[in-house]
């Protein structure tokens, strides 16, 4: 069963697993409500500042830890909308264009990252989520194996750039 629920939203009997669309599934043995836990739609900017590529570091996270930008699709937004919007949210910068990098699955969080390049102007100003911020230059960058690691390493390719993935610190080190 999963940890989002435990009983129907719908009529309230506790859920029960059963296999639905080939997988195990929380579901309501009374009014057949399903819960199929479909991935979150979440973006992803690259921000290209000033030609360098700006990378933040989230308040919840460890000292040197750093990765884009990212945020969630709101109701009736479109990813490019919502991409511009994070940008603008967590750092005050104004969007002068965003291109798409692609699409990446990131299993562990059950998320669909929708990836864009953002070259984006203005003064940085950092939201209250995130805590530090560095501008690096593109053929320094290092990106990650997982989450929005393989959209900066794409992106990085697609200059032209050499890329070299940092190693993963162990599982229970890494930020949620």
């Amino acid at each position: 069963m999963s940890t989002s629920y435990r009983f129907c939203p719908a009529c309230g009997v506790a859920l029960e697993l059963r296999i639905e669309g080939e997988r195990e599934r929380d579901a309501c043995p009374s009014c057949r409500w399903v819960h199929w836990d479909n991935p979150v739609p979440v973006v992803a900017a690259i921000i290209e500042y000033q030609g360098k590529v700006l990378l933040a570091r989230n308040a919840a996270w460890p000292p040197k830890r750093f990765a884009l930008v990212t945020g969630f699709l709101e109701r009736d937004e479109s990813p490019r909308a919502a991409v511009e919007r994070e940008v603008k949210e967590e750092t005050s910068l104004a969007t002068r264009a965003a291109t798409l990098v692609g699409l990446y699955d990131f299993a562990r969080l059950n998320q669909l990252i929708i990836a864009y390049h953002v070259e984006a102007e203005g003064e940085i100003r950092l939201s209250e989520e995130l805590i530090e911020y560095r501008l690096i230059e593109p053929a320094k960058v290092k990106p990650w194996t997982q989450g929005t690691g393989p959209a900066l390493a794409d992106w990085m390719r697609s200059r032209g750039l050499a890329v070299e993935f940092l190693p993963l610190p162990p599982l229970d080190a890494r930020p949620a």
